[in-house]
């Protein structure tokens, strides 16, 4: 892998034709984000029908928004395992494959720790564990535990395809559905083993190698497809979005979720701007780039659904090769959550704290930072922002029955937290690939003119890296 910028400046190319405003996709998700607010907010004025079930525009809403969220994860499999494999057996060709590996990961700590950090001194300044009536909430059991002992559990495929099963039976009617899931760490883990194996066959597997290669780009020019269709997706979520949520659940807790979203806002728009213009780029386009992936993080609550996405962005706009992005998206997906693994857990475990009127010491908060450092990725099998804070709560020995008076309110915070995740997961790579000389700057400072990306097919995004 070597750098792709350089001093000789790249040919010159000829303007391509202006589009009409109504074809960018910018434009069109945001007339899909005001279209959904305003359906949402039709179909929750509309209520339930006669027998108390949804009426027919919430049911279709819903429909339409959860479709495109399975298409998008339908993707996450075939991606992250032909995408590794891909790009471990070009690693002979990288001669700074573990120093790349290592300062990612260094990269994803350091973030984790400024945003832990801001979330602890919100919670500290903002008391909004004090600010509740006890009267008005429930505490309640975690659905799920995190623990050590899981993430090392996790680690050991059970399939080739880490495809899990859930059952799941209706109180009413104790009919029995069962759910086919995936585990992204095991994905990672086997295509990992499987990338280092043809490697050391050298020649033998060169006719798997050019299948997986050529396999990769039929997944990605069916993704593609998939990311075409994002604003009529964008407008069923978050038009189901208003008519679950609606303004009810925020008022009882109005302090916990400004506390939240001023973390969230904090590390979105000041601390990565920071980071990005520290490291000589263009904060301007680094939002340009990144901001597709970011819309959908937020209306979908995915960072796996957004996956595909935030990879394709930060390859074709933010100019990270894609020998790496492979690599480091993927890992970012399941380790690199500052929202949901370091803001959140922090305000939270201390919102509970105060609830019960438990006094924190310095010892408490460095216990929260060390957990939101290192423990997203405890909970990497089974990502979620309350398998993450019951791990910090028992590392600090708080009731676990305090997640109960925060689940009311969850997805409305997960939006927030989701679309943090995923800018960060995009900006650590950019950030290794700037500082390792091997950032496309001329495709990072493309012009995008409203497009979702720089380049929107193979032979241009081969003719801007000429």
């Amino acid at each position: 892998m070597s750098s792709t910028s350089s001093a000789v400046p790249a040919p010159a190319r000829a303007p391509k034709p202006k589009k009409p405003f109504y074809r960018s996709f910018g434009f069109q998700i945001t007339i899909a984000l005001i279209a959904g607010i305003l359906l949402g907010i039709l179909a929750l004025n509309l209520g339930p029908d006669a027998e108390g079930n949804p009426n027919g525009l919430t049911a279709t809403l819903s429909t339409i928004g959860s479709a495109y969220v399975t298409l998008l994860k339908v993707a996450v499999v075939p991606l992250i395992f032909l995408a590794i494999v891909a790009s471990i057996t070009q690693l002979r060709n990288v001669t700074n494959a573990a120093r790349l590996a290592g300062q990612t990961l260094l990269w994803f700590g350091i973030t984790a720790l400024i945003a832990v950090t801001i979330g602890i001194v919100l919670g500290i300044t903002i008391q909004p564990g004090s600010r509740v009536a006890h009267d008005e909430l429930t505490t309640g059991d975690p659905y799920a535990v995190g623990t050590w002992w899981n993430f090392l559990k996790g680690l050991i495929p059970q399939n080739f395809l880490g495809l899990t099963v859930s059952s799941s039976a209706d109180a009413t009617t104790g009919a029995v559905t069962s759910t086919v899931g995936f585990n992204i760490l095991q994905v990672i883990v086997i295509s990992v083993a499987v990338g280092i194996a043809a490697l050391k066959l050298g020649k033998r597997a060169e006719p798997f190698v050019v299948f997986t290669q050529s396999s990769l780009k039929i997944v990605q020019r069916v993704l593609w497809w998939i990311i075409r269709i994002a604003p009529i997706g964008t407008l069923g979520l978050i038009a189901s979005a208003v008519v679950n949520y609606g303004t009810d659940k925020l008022l009882t807790l109005v302090w916990f979720v400004i506390a939240v979203y001023a973390g969230l806002v904090l590390v979105l728009f000041v601390v990565y701007p920071i980071l990005v213009r520290a490291h000589g780029l263009s904060i301007k386009q680094y939002f340009s780039g990144v901001w597709p992936a970011v819309q959908l993080g937020f209306v979908s609550r995915s960072s796996i659904g957004t996956l595909p996405l935030t990879e394709r962005v930060t390859e074709r706009n933010l100019g990270v090769p894609r020998e790496y992005a492979s690599f480091a998206v993927p890992l970012g997906a399941t380790t690199k959550m500052d929202g949901c693994a370091a803001i959140y857990p922090a305000i939270a475990a201390i919102f509970v704290a105060q609830f019960f009127g438990i006094e924190l010491n310095i010892v408490s908060y460095l216990l929260i930072a060390l957990v939101s450092v290192v423990g997203s990725a405890a909970t990497a099998g089974t990502t979620g922002a309350t398998v993450m804070l019951t791990l910090t709560l028992s590392t600090l020995g708080l009731p676990l029955e305090g997640v109960g008076l925060l689940l009311a309110i969850d997805p409305i915070l997960d939006m927030g937290r989701t679309a943090v995740n995923v800018a960060g997961q995009a900006l650590v790579p950019t950030i290794v690939a700037k500082r390792e000389g091997i950032l496309d700057i001329d495709l990072y400072n493309a012009p995008r003119d409203g497009e979702p990306f720089a380049d929107d097919s193979e032979e241009e995004l081969a003719a801007a890296r000429a």
